[in-house]
């Protein structure tokens, strides 16, 4: 046989061995909540080196790895059940229910072949239906998020801001539980966000208001201004918000619950516009004190009716004036063209959220621009 011969038998070998050669398994390994290696965005807390909690609606956990896929260990703090949305290198993975009953690894795979990926976990629910407690993330490696932005939104709000009463696809309308039918990642907050590269905290709960509640004259419900400096949103004062990362822009969007007639049964005083004011603006001084070069920006509903949003409209004006009359920083003001009432409970739907961060895109990105 000739040399040739035996070198071209011993390739073809070769090459052979090296197919059936099995390919290595990648190795997978876990990175604890506690690590400095993950984002978190929203009110938040590090409870131990393995555990982390998403508190208020839309508080979210980043995180950066490599390989094709990544398993994500989650629980919900109270029964039965909570929501989280996915998001997988910029694109929606939908809404996942987690249970209460013990932690629950939930796998996603990446739909691109880049070596690096970003994964982010928001909270779908309020920070009174519980905490999502995030235990950490397996893949072949974690490693450090690195923040595409800086800039960033405080939303103020109320059942609006927090994308309550938006999304019947889960559950109609009129079944299940008030946090079935939430949809955060889709209200006008995180929208507005993502179209302006920036980033979002939600402080907002359903049904508060500055003097008083959609049904209770602040009797046995606090309002924003009692709950806002607590991390909890609550009235738990032994657990503050840190206040530690500034934003750009708050936007305040309260009132349209002040204004509410209430569910007709429990006692309702006629609206008083005097101590509405009063309570905006110590409010809005209350925000200042933590965010004194913030701009602030006052949003009246894009869900009351014309009537109720004249009244609205003509009380935020008086706080307005109040503040510019005395600081050199400028409140600005925007009002809404009209009601967004297609959702459950005469909410606004979600596609309509899409429409109210499209009718204030504009007027937040020159915000955007003057601050730069």
């Amino acid at each position: 046989m000739s040399t040739k011969i035996i070198k071209f038998l011993l390739v073809v070998f070769s090459v052979f061995l090296m197919n059936c050669t099995p390919k290595k398994e990648a190795i997978f390994n876990i990175e604890k909540a506690g690590s400095e290696l993950f984002y978190y965005q929203g009110r938040t807390a590090v409870l131990n080196d393995s555990t982390a909690a998403l508190i208020s609606p839309g508080a979210y956990v980043a995180s950066s790895f490599i390989g094709d896929s990544c398993e994500v260990f989650l629980k919900a703090e109270q029964q039965p059940y909570n929501y989280v949305s996915i998001e997988l290198d910029g694109e929606y993975l939908g809404r996942i229910k987690v249970k209460s009953d013990s932690v629950k690894g939930y796998v996603f795979k990446a739909s691109t072949s880049k070596k690096m990926h970003t994964l982010k976990v928001f909270k779908e629910s309020e920070a009174s239906n519980g905490t999502i407690l995030f235990s950490g993330i397996k893949a072949e490696k974690i490693i450090f998020y690195k923040l595409p932005s800086t800039k960033y939104i405080e939303f103020i709000g109320n059942s609006i801001t927090c994308g309550a009463a938006s999304d019947g696809s889960v559950l109609p309308c009129e079944e299940g539980l008030y946090s079935d039918h939430q949809n955060v990642y889709f209200a006008y907050g995180p929208s507005l966000s993502r179209a302006l590269n920036t980033n979002f905290m939600l402080s907002s709960v359903s049904g508060y208001g500055i003097y008083r509640n959609w049904n209770d004259e602040n009797i046995e419900e606090p309002i924003m201004p009692q709950v806002y400096e607590n991390l909890y949103l609550n009235l738990d004062n032994s657990k503050k918000y840190s206040f530690s990362y500034i934003p750009d822009i708050v936007s305040v969007c309260l009132g349209t619950n002040d204004l509410s007639e209430g569910d007709g049964l429990k006692p309702r005083l006629p609206f008083n516009k005097e101590k509405f004011v009063t309570n905006y603006i110590n409010f809005v001084k209350t925000v200042y004190s933590y965010y004194p070069n913030t701009q602030i920006v006052l949003l009246n509903s894009p869900m009351s009716g014309a009537a109720a949003n004249i009244l609205l409209s003509a009380c935020l004006k008086e706080v307005q004036s109040y503040f510019n009359e005395n600081n050199e920083q400028q409140i600005l003001l925007f009002e809404f063209n009209k009601a967004y009432n297609g959702g459950c409970l005469w909410h606004p739907s979600v596609s309509e959220h899409q429409e109210i961060a499209k009718e204030l895109l504009p007027f937040f990105k020159n915000v955007l621009q003057d601050l730069e």
